[in-house]
């Protein structure tokens, strides 16, 4: 570009644009222009032809102002060659955007933390689609973490009943640039369609999360199928899922017992107490603890330690499973040390089909 152009904005968004091009418009960065605004969405550069703009923002005559590269394949390397670029000319670029791009482990903090040194010109810092960056800003506010550099993540007990902040929340944990292992998200009241939403999220974005909490929250039908679709995606890294009382009924526990019998994962504890599995869901369950992978799962679903001990002592003193019984008779039986509190706790226990004691 010559440098008596008088052309401040170049948008070449959606133009297939590849390394090369992007060495040529390096020697436009670094001629002296009065160029300030450059838009390159949309474009395949990858790391490569990042690192090819980088060369033309390190140079001092560079007095680009706005630098759009959203979806242009770029990864933690092209994040780190942009943060070092920026460091090397700070005085000019107010504006980034980045979204639909994967930043890695670090690429965000990286360029976050030019935002917060008074020394760089950067301003604004574009990572997130609308949608997602609303659900960012308001879990900032609600717990005072910018989630897209932490990797934990406690929304209990925040009330989330609106299915469009839901699915704000949903886009926002879908998103690459969100690299959460754990998200404990423990009575949120939400609605069927937005705990789909959410799960559906989970899955799409899997390679992080590692421990899931949605205690207390009704799936319903559409969210365990979900479940179950994460825990089959061979991505998938989650260790510890806890859904207790979450509304899981006998063919709920047939749908997500089918998957972990057939499905080898990483899970090794799965939290079902305070759910209503009936007879069908509870032998579903002991098949699964009858077979290998009980082995390698811990499954919790007696809700109180007194309830697991009645459980076991019964289960030795009779011989058969005491919870598949309808009618219980302890006429014969000396109780031992079990007592009255503990023989309660598993009587009324959600995974008790006990209706008669003798």
């Amino acid at each position: 570009m010559d440098s008596h152009s008088k052309v401040q904005k170049i948008k070449l968004n959606n133009c297939k644009l590849t390394e090369q091009s992007c060495s040529v418009l390096a020697t436009v960065l670094s001629s002296k222009t009065i160029l300030k605004e450059m838009n390159l969405n949309n474009s395949r550069l990858l790391d490569s032809g990042v690192k090819e703009i980088c060369e033309g923002l390190k140079n001092p005559v560079c007095e680009l102002k706005i630098l759009k590269l959203s979806d242009c394949s770029i990864t933690e390397e092209g994040y780190k060659a942009l943060a070092s670029a920026l460091r090397s000319n700070p005085s000019h670029l107010i504006e980034l955007d980045l979204t639909g791009n994967d930043p890695g482990q670090s690429g965000v903090k990286q360029l976050s933390d030019l935002l917060q040194d008074p020394n760089y010109s950067l301003k604004t810092l574009k990572f997130l689609s609308s949608e997602a960056e609303e659900a960012c800003q308001y879990v900032k506010r609600v717990v005072s973490k910018n989630p897209l550099l932490v990797r934990e993540l406690n929304l209990s007990e925040h009330k989330l009943d609106s299915t469009h902040k839901v699915k704000q929340l949903a886009a926002l944990l879908e998103d690459k640039h969100c690299k959460l292992n754990i998200i404990q998200m423990n009575k949120n009241s939400f609605t069927e369609e937005g705990c789909a939403a959410l799960t559906s999220a989970f899955n799409s974005n899997p390679s992080n999360l590692i421990e899931l909490d949605l205690s207390g929250n009704k799936l319903g039908n559409t969210g365990i199928e979900n479940i179950c679709l994460l825990l089959k995606n061979p991505q998938c890294k989650l260790e510890k899922l806890k859904l207790s009382d979450c509304g899981i009924t006998g063919e709920n526990y047939k749908t997500l017992i089918s998957v972990l019998r057939s499905n080898p994962s990483r899970l090794i504890k799965l939290d079902l107490t305070r759910n209503y599995p009936g007879k069908s869901g509870l032998q579903w369950l002991f098949k699964l603890l009858g077979g290998g992978m009980g082995n390698s799962v811990n499954i919790s679903f007696l809700t109180t330690p007194a309830a697991e001990e009645a459980y076991e002592y019964l289960f030795k003193v009779l011989g058969t499973n005491p919870l598949l019984l309808q009618e219980l008779d302890l006429s014969k039986i000396k109780l031992g040390d079990l007592d009255w509190e503990k023989l309660a706790a598993l009587l009324t226990d959600s995974h008790c089909l006990v209706e008669k004691i003798k």
